[in-house]
């Protein structure tokens, strides 16, 4: 039985984290710099401290045998650039810095698959030897951010720290009470994705990415990273998929790259003047149009990692969206057609637009 410090406790991944380490029969600590949820009644030593502050992490690692860094935030907003290079890379470099202050030897650092990179479609499984293409991934900061991230923590298994980088992809399944990583399948429940992406996407299991960070800790070789996926798919498949499972029908046209970055950023514009929501987001849109395939074999190989069955997770994740209140709303678009949602959608914004107007218009006589 060992002690754990998990960061990042109180996250989607974080939570399923420390239940599979209690379970496991293991002591977990946790570093939260708000509410701990459930944590405490779970058994969890919870410590208040920001993973940016250097003097907290250090305390929160004493007597610890390892630590399970996954402090982050995932957002898909260009103007959060700054806020995530420094809560992802410099909150690394602190936790880095912890165990050297604290004589903690081993490390988890939770990625991402995207650090590895994207290609055009038809896609290729790209795997741990790949680099990604900055001209690319460094359009999205998230992505961006966790590249400068690994990096500096895989550096620091140069140095004598003992460093495992695993690298989920996108992750799914039940319990993402922030709603970050299940959004896709949340407006596709509702019928707000009016089109297919000409991309493809790589999904995995929280539960077993949970599983694949614990085996990590115990058999992953310092300094290297471990790409953990249970399905790579198109976004065309995929949809089917979700649909089966959910009983929502798919759209059906199919977006090409140009055509879904361009009617994006149109309604993203128009949503703006009427101070509306546009959820199909022209970063969400483009990222659609690459293919995010990688390879799970060196983590199958090396660790262990297993994967459920993807429709099972896709079940799971459906049964807990409704769980909390996510309904099928409204119609599905117009024969399922890009140009017909694009319609009903930019006549929603004017019509948004026209009573906003009114209400503004100083009275008459």
């Amino acid at each position: 039985m060992a002690t754990y410090l998990v960061t990042g406790a109180t996250g989607f991944l974080g939570i399923h984290l420390c239940e599979a380490l209690l379970g496991a029969g293991h002591k977990v600590r946790a570093l939260c710099r708000g509410e701990a949820g459930n944590l405490r009644e779970a058994g969890v030593d919870v410590r208040r401290g920001d993973v940016l502050d250097r003097a907290a992490v250090a305390d929160a690692l004493k007597g610890t045998d390892g630590v399970f860094h996954l402090a982050g935030r995932v957002s898909r907003d260009p103007a959060a650039a700054a806020e995530l290079h420094r809560l992802h890379v410099q909150g690394t470099l602190a936790v880095v810095d912890g165990c050297r202050t604290a004589g903690v030897k081993r490390m988890v650092h939770c990625s991402t698959s995207g650090t590895v990179g994207v290609t055009l479609p038809p896609g290729e499984e790209l795997d741990e030897s790949a680099q990604p293409d900055l001209t690319v991934v460094g359009k999205w900061p998230y992505y961006l951010s966790k590249i400068y991230a690994e990096q500096a923590a895989l550096a620091a298994a140069r140095d004598g720290l003992e460093v495992v980088s695993i690298n989920p992809s996108l992750l799914l399944g039940p319990g993402d009470i922030r709603g970050e990583s299940t959004r896709d399948i949340r407006l596709f429940m509702e019928r707000k994705i009016p089109g297919i992406p000409a991309g493809g996407v790589s999904i995995v299991d929280v539960r077993d990415a949970a599983q694949a960070l614990i085996l990590g800790m115990e058999k992953g070789r310092s300094g290297e990273r471990y790409l953990v996926t249970g399905l790579n798919t198109t976004v065309k498949a995929f949809f089917e998929r979700v649909s089966r499972v959910s009983g929502v029908a798919a759209p059906l046209i199919p977006m090409s790259r140009p055509m879904g970055e361009i009617s994006a950023r149109f309604l993203d514009a128009l949503a703006k003047t009427v101070d509306g929501y546009n959820p199909m987001d022209a970063v969400s849109v483009e990222m659609a149009g690459y293919c995010w395939y990688v390879s799970p074999h060196k983590a199958q190989e090396e660790l262990g990692v297993e994967f459920r069955d993807p429709n099972l997770t896709l079940l799971d994740t459906v049964h807990d969206l409704r769980a909390h209140g996510v309904t099928t709303t409204g119609q599905a678009p117009a024969g399922s057609g890009l140009a017909e949602a694009l319609l009903a959608d930019t006549w929603r914004a004017v019509d948004r637009w026209m009573k906003k107007a009114a209400a503004q218009r100083p009275p008459q006589g």
